[in-house]
């Protein structure tokens, strides 16, 4: 923050910013101070920092928060003096004193110097110097923790955000900025030189047309030296041309090197840039140790969190939304995790378990992990929990793998606990780890050891401002899919997609994925029938999982985010957009939302097919087929044996579904069983040739029926052929299919 910044602020206002600044090196040097009484330099800061806020407080002149610092000050001064050895007592005490300093920072009316509060905590702490600590109260008889102090990150986070947002860039951060702009506004006059230079070359190159035509009509005309004048003009030319050579070749290497200089410098802007927005990871979890340590004595329980990373740069943004996914983790392991100090001694463990809390960059992205020594999961009660919650059959769960089984955890109200308390038990915290985790397209893992303790690991974005994606052309128009929501994007031959309860799928690592095409998804206008392999990114996760037809790949690019106007709302399958490098607008993909529109599509029963390459011989379309029946080894066969003869075939599971179907696609013949469930198929012939768009559509009916009787019956609903299945031969069908509509191909 400038002093500009500053100037600006009122006394309470400076007051507050004082309390942020300070606060947080009072909370960890008293922390410091639990773990190390005698540490000289954790008490000379702390002695500092209730100076420097006594001082602070009496310039604003709030009487109670220089009495409270006050009386800090002098208990530390007693640690440092020999006459005072600070116990869990006076810890407790003095920590509360930070909550009241921060308490009096946030609130607009002043409180005396003898007000209820500040008298209680003088005399508290008075007294507790006199005993000198010698009754400390247990663990399980401390005070409980409130849901201000669990929660007293986020209310920090909360009221900074009620305020106009200020950035604080370091000093030399900004120095750098500052250069680099001035190095890119020196490296932009030198276009116009160079734009001279290109002028020049242009100059000569018209001089030269110019010798060229004095050539021809000196020629044209009979002279007595025809050939010396000749040679004369080709010299004179000769010059020029290597003149515009030479310089043409000159020019080029100036813009090459210019290029390269260009790129390093944006780079490097781009990355001062971007260092302004991030943070030390230090920033979001300052209150961490206290809410830790809290949380702890409540429970009766002895926690030391260690810190890795924490100077770890991370993005301002990611820094604030990991406030909430952080505390659910860290209270659940201690809630949940760590043991008591008994039970830890049993188990040959110190009484004091271990949460390691660790940040850190690791190929291109911010990778976050929770971890305890505590008892970990019992993969055995996961197994027995989500069989009694209906979640899977109990012979499927004895098979699942540790990494499945314990995906199970992120599910909404799914919890091991036989308890709620006011801190877990509800099955939410997690569930709301993975929402944040998503939002910001990054992803969560989590292993266990029996005994040893359970790790989570966060893999995030370094940055929201930008997104690695895949492009992919769509109708014509690139689209951009975050690389991190993308399971794996291949081509896939059309002789390896299959046609199951008339969906397609292909197999991805063992498991059947249904295929969807991204122009009925975005409503973009369909492609040319081409032959040749499908292009398919494979989106989502779990049970969600779809391979999604694009025309083609058009590469991997990192994109800058812009969003989009907010008076547009939520544009369907669409969060954001970005601009390629030639200017071009390109839209990024909101991957969960276009899960939810394939869901919508496979509900409706329009999901219509990918076409992967049956493209006739001068462009023309090959013919459609509707096959309607209940068994799917009849409605395979025949799709299959349609399909080898190039015609282009779509099932329907019943009467209902076929009607559906052939209401919002073009076919050129139905084929259709008569014995269904919901609408049999005399019914459904009869309204396809009542319905007065769809009378002329060819309708075959193949039946196990072959009675007389069964025939007429068919014949006058309106069928044009009657097949019989006893006697169905492949050689049959597909002369009854050519005598309907021709081949294939007409």
């Amino acid at each position: 923050m400038t002093a500009k910044d500053l100037s600006e602020l009122s006394m309470l206002e400076l007051f507050r910013v004082e309390v942020e600044n300070q606060a947080p090196l009072l909370t960890a040097g008293l922390l410091a101070l639990e773990r190390d009484p005698e540490a000289a330099d954790q008490l000379e800061a702390c002695m500092r920092a209730a100076h420097s806020l006594k001082g602070a407080a009496r310039i604003v002149d709030i009487a109670a928060a220089v009495g409270v610092a006050h009386a800090m000050e002098d208990c530390f001064v007693a640690a440092q003096d020999g006459r005072l050895r600070l116990r869990q007592s006076h810890i407790d005490l003095l920590l509360g004193g930070v909550d009241l300093l921060a308490r009096f920072a946030q609130s607009p009316e002043m409180e005396p110097l003898d007000s209820p509060r500040v008298k209680a905590f003088a005399l508290a702490l008075e007294s507790a110097m006199q005993d000198d600590g010698k009754s400390d109260p247990a663990p399980d008889a401390a005070m409980p923790v409130s849901e201000e102090a669990l929660m007293r990150a986020p209310a920090a986070t909360a009221e900074s955000t009620a305020q106009d947002r200020v950035v604080r860039v370091s000093a030399d951060n900004l120095n750098r900025l500052l250069g680099l702009a001035g190095e890119s506004l020196v490296a932009a006059r030198w276009l116009r030189p160079f734009a001279d230079s290109l002028l020049r070359l242009k100059r000569l190159q018209h001089e030269t047309v110019q010798r060229l035509d004095a050539l021809h009509d000196h020629a044209a005309v009979p002279t007595a030296s025809p050939e010396e004048r000749t040679r004369i003009a080709l010299d004179e030319i000769k010059r020029r041309v290597a003149e515009c050579e030479q310089l043409l070749a000159e020019g080029l290497a100036d813009m090459e090197t210019f290029e390269r200089r260009s790129a390093d410098l944006s780079r490097r802007l781009y990355d001062e840039a971007v260092a302004c927005r991030m943070r030390p990871f230090a920033d979001g979890v300052h209150a961490t140790p206290r809410m830790l340590r809290d949380l702890g004595r409540s429970l009766g329980k002895q926690v030391r969190l260690e810190i890795v990373g924490a100077a770890t740069p991370v993005d301002r943004d990611v820094l604030e939304r990991l406030d909430a996914p952080l505390g659910h983790l860290l209270r659940n392991a201690i809630d949940h995790g760590i043991e008591s100090p008994e039970q830890r001694r049993v188990a040959g463990k110190p009484a004091e378990g271990v949460v390691r809390l660790e940040a850190r960059h690791s190929a291109g992205a911010l990778e976050i992990s929770v971890s305890d020594d505590g008892r970990g999961i019992s993969l055995d009660a996961m197994r027995r929990a989500v069989v009694e919650r209906n979640h899977t059959k109990a012979e499927l769960a004895a098979e699942l793998s540790e990494a499945e089984l314990l995906e199970f955890l992120f599910l909404p109200g799914f919890t091991l606990s036989n308890r709620v308390t006011d801190m877990s038990g509800r099955g939410v915290g997690l569930d709301a780890v993975q929402d944040m985790v998503k939002q910001v397209r990054g992803s969560v893992r989590v292993s266990t050891e029996a005994g040893q303790g359970t790790r989570f690991q966060l893999q995030l974005p370094l940055t929201l401002s930008v997104v690695r994606t895949l492009l992919a052309d769509v109708g014509g128009e690139p689209y951009a899919f975050p690389l991190a929501r993308i399971v794996r994007a291949a081509r896939v031959a059309p002789g390896q997609v299959e046609l199951l309860e008339g969906r397609q799928h292909i197999e991805v690592d063992g498991r059947r994925i249904g295929l969807v095409t991204a122009h009925q998804i975005l409503q973009a206008e369909e492609p040319q029938a081409a032959g040749g392999d499908l292009a398919v990114v494979v989106i989502g996760d779990h049970d969600d999982t779809y391979g999604v037809v694009v025309d083609r790949f058009l590469g991997e690019r990192e994109l800058v985010v812009h969003a989009l106007d907010p008076r547009l709302g939520k544009i369907k399958d669409i969060s954001a957009g970005a601009l390629m490098e030639d200017g071009s607008p390109v839209l990024i993909i909101d991957v969960e939302d276009m899960i939810r529109s394939v869901q919508k599509l496979i509900a409706s029963g329009h999901l219509s097919q990918a076409q992967p390459g049956h493209a006739a011989v001068d462009g023309r379309r090959p013919k459609r087929v509707l096959v309607v029946d209940d068994s799917l080894t009849v409605r395979e066969l025949e799709r299959k044996l349609l399909a080898q003869h190039g015609y282009e075939v779509e099932v329907a599971v019943d009467g209902m579904d076929g009607w559906n179907a052939v209401r919002t696609g073009h076919f050129d013949l139905l084929v259709t069983d008569v014995d269904m469930p919901r609408m049999d198929g005399i019914e459904l012939v009869a309204l396809v040739k009542k319905n007065p768009n769809l009378k002329s559509l060819p309708v075959m009916i193949m039946s196990y029926k072959d009675r007389a009787e069964d025939h007429r019956r068919g014949l006058e609903a309106g069928a044009d052929h009657y097949l019989t299945k006893g006697s169905f031969h492949d050689e049959t069908l597909l002369q009854a299919v050519v005598d309907l509509i021709g081949e294939a191909v007409a």
